[in-house]
């Protein structure tokens, strides 16, 4: 399959998906649970739109944990930037109606954060292998953004196992993530060496 009937198949895997809640949950505690991710102190979380894995509940948790929480919004030239979260309430409805840092906080210099300042890095996607190849929505703004993360900062996809494909098509600027985790299992994946 190419990566538009891979798009199709997994969007409607991903909208089938029974009990997201509690299973993002279980997807969620794996995640916490890498060694990489406990010892991380700053960490990206993205925030869940329509079907994805439900990152919102975590956010809470992430910070009385201590993290240091940073969350993307897209600016007027498409690409993604990273904001510091400090509580649920910064969060408003924007582009694409995702939840975004309110427009008025996003550019106070105590709120603005670089990728290169990441330790761990939540990747969202629309389907996955176990190699760590990702599909996207195909804007790119992932990869834009990955170009600027440190090369030892795990980057980690969150996904209902039924995301899964034997192999999805990658191109040479497609970056591997370097885990996939799933309500079942946690992939070891190619990385950046990929």
């Amino acid at each position: 399959m190419d990566k538009a009937e891979i798009r199709s198949e997994a969007f409607r895997r991903r909208k089938a998906q029974a009990e997201k809640e509690e299973v993002s949950a279980r997807i969620l505690d794996r995640v916490r649970a890498l060694p990489e991710y406990r010892q991380a102190r700053i960490v990206l979380y993205y925030v869940d739109a329509r079907s994805e894995v439900r990152t919102k509940a975590a956010l809470p948790t992430a910070l009385a944990d201590g993290k240091t929480v940073l969350v993307p919004w897209c600016n007027d030239e498409g690409r993604l930037e990273l904001f510091r979260l400090t509580d649920m309430s910064e969060l408003e409805l924007g582009m694409y109606d995702i939840l975004e840092p309110a427009p008025r906080l996003r550019r106070r210099p105590d709120r603005v954060a670089l990728a290169k300042d990441l330790d761990f890095a939540l990747i969202p996607g629309v389907a996955f292998d176990d190699r760590g190849g990702r599909v996207g929505h195909g804007k790119g703004y992932y990869d834009k953004l990955l170009e600027g993360v440190r090369p030892d900062c795990p980057l980690v996809a969150p996904v209902f196992e039924c995301q899964l494909f034997d192999r999805v098509p990658t191109d040479d600027h497609d970056v591997y993530m370097d885990f996939v985790v799933t309500e079942e299992r946690v992939l070891e994946g190619l990385g950046r060496a990929g």
